[in-house]
């Protein structure tokens, strides 16, 4: 069972340092400098980890088992850390930018389950998004 939660764990550790950080990047710092120290230092971090992880193996050679989702993946990385920059630095609290734009990503990725990759949806599991979507009008309402 452990062994099951801990990336849950990993995940919510790593974005609350995450949002952290963001919200304290300092103002006078542009966002695409702030995405440039951050990638160099994530980059030389998963270098590092990827010869303790998969010693004697070339690194360029796997790279090459990379496809498409690898490299959209990085825009689609780029593209939340700028937004969770902005937001922040427009006064997006950081108790609600997470929660509403996590909600509305969590909705709109149920078509894609059910009709990309064929999964099911339980009542209680729609239930549960009828929830989140009163949530989320009631966070965002004024």
């Amino acid at each position: 069972m452990l062994l099951k939660v801990l990336p849950i764990i990993l995940v919510v550790f790593s974005s609350l340092g995450y949002h952290i950080s963001q919200k304290s990047t300092p103002s006078a710092l542009h966002p695409i400098v702030a995405l440039i120290v951050t990638y160099v230092c994530a980059s030389l971090i998963s270098i590092m980890a990827f010869f303790i992880v998969v010693p004697k193996t070339n690194l360029l050679e796997a790279v090459k088992g990379a496809n498409w989702s690898s490299y959209l993946l990085g825009f689609a990385v780029v593209g939340l850390e700028l937004g969770y920059l902005l937001a922040y630095r427009m006064g997006w609290n950081v108790s609600l930018v997470s929660l509403i734009s996590n909600t509305w990503v969590a909705l709109l990725l149920i078509p894609i389950g059910i009709y990309v990759y064929k999964e099911n949806m339980t009542l209680t599991a729609v239930s549960g998004v009828a929830l989140c979507i009163l949530g989320l009008v009631l966070i965002t309402k004024k």
